[in-house]
């Protein structure tokens, strides 16, 4: 039995115009191939924050406390005579702690991606070749049926099952 259902449009306007009522139905598993950017669509499925930035700000505040507590550590571990200054002071550190801040960041900032985007894809995703070039295709999951409907009322010119692989 299929899962999902795709569906491909030969003009933007049909294309659209089947998103829009696609979303007013509840439909929410929505897959979007498109051969050019349409910031029509992301307006009609509404615009989701990503949660890349929450593994940036974690590795940011881990970097910054890591960063500090290795200066902290090093100057404790390893007493250099300060002429009576403090051993542990703020200003020197801010320089380790700064670098460790951008070096967690960007190494967290960069593993978040791959998992929200979920890469490397072990499995294949449903794809059709002819929406790179000019076709317009929306990938629905769920209530498959009023879905094949919907789209072609709308006018798609091929509305298919897809089987989705369980390997």
């Amino acid at each position: 039995m299929a899962n999902r259902v795709m569906g491909l449009f030969a003009y933007e306007d049909d294309f659209l115009n089947a998103l829009r009522k696609l979303k007013e139905s509840g439909h929410s598993d929505l897959t979007l191939m498109t051969p050019i950017p349409l910031h029509e669509a992301q307006e009609i499925l509404g615009e989701r924050k990503s949660a890349v930035r929450v593994f940036s700000l974690v590795g940011a505040i881990l970097g910054a406390i890591g960063g500090f507590a290795l200066a902290t550590f090093s100057a404790v571990t390893f007493i250099l005579p300060t002429g009576g200054r403090a051993v542990i002071t703020f200003p020197p550190f801010l320089v380790i702690s700064y670098e460790m801040t951008i070096l967690l960041g960007v190494l967290m900032t960069l593993l978040g991606f791959h998992i929200v985007s979920g890469l490397p894809a072990w499995r294949d995703a449903p794809y059709d070749a002819r929406t790179s070039v000019d076709r317009f295709g929306v990938l629905v999951g769920g209530d498959t049926a009023g879905a094949e409907a919907i789209m072609r009322s709308s006018g798609a010119e091929n509305v298919e099952p897809v089987e989705e692989d369980r390997a």
